[in-house]
């Protein structure tokens, strides 16, 4: 079973499957920062050889970091150099006014100092409130970076088409968008995919099985109420209510859970499946804190969906009530449903 790469720019290849590292961030328990970083070596022997994390994940930096030197020590420069890293810069909210050319080089050389590295793979630009200027500005300064050599590939996350747009005009050279995407929220086709189509532009997708709900734990179970085991379940809890409430997602867990059993795969295995073959994805980012569930990820690459299995998906996909507008809106209204759980200022952490 061999994990599926994509080009995602000249000479630059990953894995279509990332290990993300927001949940080593500690807001999903307690970490063990040892087995953390030792089992990131399982996922690179299994051929998940690109990881995603960020400036606001507090120590995932650091872990990964501490995971390149061991990496290089046991096994040498050419071993290091199959492992991609993608991190971001995400100036908090507040910090916005005052994000100049200075600020973006002081974060950078932060990445690049916990990393330990010269020169970041890729850095995905997040811009909270677009209300603020300077978010081209801010985008041109990472492109400048870039051409000093301390930034290999520059790529955005979560921008909706329209600033996404902008960025690409500017000549901000995007290679990718990091997206929310999944059988329960498909709002990367209310036009980012389209832009996509236009340019080079590809998409890496978070929340792919919607922190765990699209997996036989939630088969056949009531309604979960507040309060969630973690912030992560609280989110995807309001997606599922977009989505057409817990009824539905139930219709939708039976339909998933026969395919799975037609395949010899699991829920969550059909669910990364359906988001892996959509247009313009070329990755798609799993959180793990541990490798303990690395198997059944690997699942993905064994089975393919055939028409019969996606006709029986689509069904149950046009009962769907949203949500609804473009990709990342709902989470930007600090007053709404979505932005109330949102934290916006992490970088204080």
């Amino acid at each position: 079973m061999q994990v599926e790469r994509f080009t995602l720019a000249p000479g630059y290849k990953i894995s279509r499957l990332l290990r993300g590292g927001w949940q080593l961030a500690g807001g999903h328990g307690e970490i063990d920062a040892e087995r953390a970083v030792a089992d990131m070596a399982a996922f690179v022997d299994a051929g998940v050889t690109t990881f995603d994390c960020a400036d606001i994940y507090t120590g995932v930096e650091e872990m990964i970091g501490r995971f390149r030197e061991r990496l290089r020590a046991e096994r040498g420069e050419a071993a290091l150099a199959k492992l991609k890293v993608h991190t971001k810069f995400v100036p908090d909210w507040e910090a916005l006014p005052r994000v100049d050319r200075t600020y973006v080089r002081d974060i950078i050389d932060r990445s690049l100092q916990r990393l330990r590295t010269d020169r970041l793979d890729l850095v995905q630009f997040h811009w909270w409130d677009y209300t603020v200027p300077g978010a081209v500005e801010t985008a041109l300064h990472l492109k400048d970076l870039q051409q000093e050599g301390k930034i290999h590939l520059v790529g955005g996350t979560n921008f909706d088409m329209p600033h996404t747009q902008s960025l690409l005009e500017a000549g901000v050279p995007l290679v990718s968008m990091q997206t929310q995407y999944s059988l329960l929220d498909v709002r990367p086709e209310n036009g980012l995919t389209q832009l996509c189509s236009e340019t080079r532009l590809k998409l890496l997708c978070y929340g792919t099985v919607a922190g765990g709900f699209l997996s036989e734990r939630w088969l056949g179970q009531p309604e979960p109420v507040e309060p969630f085991a973690n912030r992560s379940l609280a989110k995807y809890k309001l997606i599922i209510d977009d989505f057409g409430g817990w009824a539905l997602f139930q219709e939708l867990l039976q339909v998933l859970h026969g395919i799975g059993r037609r395949h010899g795969v699991s829920i969550t295995a059909v669910a990364t499946r359906w988001t892996l073959d959509r247009p313009h994805v070329a990755g798609i980012i799993i959180g793990a804190r541990y490798a303990e569930h690395l198997t059944d990820n690997l699942a993905v690459f064994r089975f393919s969906l055939d028409a019969e299995d996606r006709a029986a998906i689509d069904r149950i996909l046009a009962h769907r009530a949203g949500p609804l507008g473009d990709t990342y809106t709902l989470e930007r209204d600090r007053t709404g449903r979505h932005g109330r759980i949102m934290h916006y200022n992490l970088n204080q952490a």
